[in-house]
């Protein structure tokens, strides 16, 4: 099948959708997100905003999807691509991020989406994107081993070479310039996917979606009733602005989003609830936060680390 079926993309969404926030829900004693349902001012289409805030394991988290039609791609998506110019679009795409209450439970995000550009008297052009990545404040070895054997897992079926292709693009692409670090400690990221036709593009978009809780859960598990204090809930807080930073400054489905007059309350969704910024601040020599830095915010090899 290489024709692209924008319903069968849609339907897969919105299951993954639903299978994420049970997964999340069971995690928080009763606690449920609360779904806003929306429609695209823009164009056509719409949105199914799903945010979890003040639990006692999720202090905010959201889990979005939407499907929107417009006229004109933005900028930012025809910036590396500037055939694409003027073509209408179809965008569907689940979203989330998930900022734990815990600094010990590492912060998650993961995207999968679908685009077609269409114009007239011209064949649709049409790609996937998406991938998942984990951002941590109070690190755990096995913990990145297990996220990145689980990305690497999720991309086995597809060719040896696509896991390492794709980490190094998630490096790459999660990589604030300013601060010289990474956002994190990586996953996967893709963009433009076509070159496999329709069904197994859309088959390996599949297995990036299905693989998210496999590789966040087990870690939320172990980790949400580690001990903490204030020391660590302020080091939490000063890096989430770098979350805050990279999806401002960088982050493409973030420029999408406002630059084709999406729903600014589901495109910032992905904010933290509190964040700090301290005037070059440094972390003491030695400590726990020190090694975030020394350790997890440069790319690595974490199937094999050698710590």
């Amino acid at each position: 099948m290489d024709t692209p079926v924008l319903e069968l993309v849609e339907d897969y969404l919105k299951d993954l959708q639903d299978r994420i926030c049970v997964a999340l829900e069971d995690e928080e004693d009763g606690l449920k997100f609360a779904e806003d349902a929306w429609r695209y001012e823009n164009g056509k289409g719409g949105g199914r905003t799903r945010v979890l805030s003040a639990g006692k394991v999720i202090e905010k988290g959201g889990v979005n999807f939407s499907h929107v039609t417009g006229q004109s791609l933005p900028p930012s998506a025809t910036a590396h691509r500037p055939e694409l110019a003027g073509r209408g679009f179809h965008a569907v795409g689940l979203s989330l991020v998930i900022h734990p209450c815990n600094p010990y439970v590492p912060t998650s995000h993961a995207n999968v989406r679908f685009f077609i550009a269409e114009k007239e008297n011209a064949e649709p052009v049409w790609w996937f994107g998406g991938g998942m990545d984990l951002t941590p404040y109070y690190p755990v070895v096995e913990d990145v081993i297990a996220w990145h054997e689980t990305s690497r897992d999720a991309c086995l079926a597809f060719g040896e070479d696509v896991y390492p292709r794709y980490k190094k693009w998630c490096d790459d692409y999660f990589y604030l310039r300013h601060r010289d670090e990474t956002r994190g400690v990586g996953g996967l990221f893709f963009d433009d996917l076509n070159e496999w036709g329709f069904e197994q593009c859309f088959e390996f978009m599949r297995s990036v979606g299905d693989h998210y809780l496999t590789a966040y859960l087990p870690i939320v598990k172990r980790r949400k009733n580690t001990p903490y204090g204030e020391r660590e809930r302020e080091f939490q807080r000063y890096r989430r602005g770098r979350y805050v930073e990279f999806n401002l400054v960088y982050d493409r489905g973030t420029l999408f989003g406002l630059q084709s007059g999406g729903r600014t309350e589901s495109i910032l969704m992905s904010l933290p609830p509190v964040a700090n910024w301290l005037y070059n601040w440094h972390p003491e020599e030695g400590s726990a936060e020190d090694n975030l830095y020394k350790n997890f915010l440069r790319p690595r090899d974490w199937l094999n680390p050698n710590f």
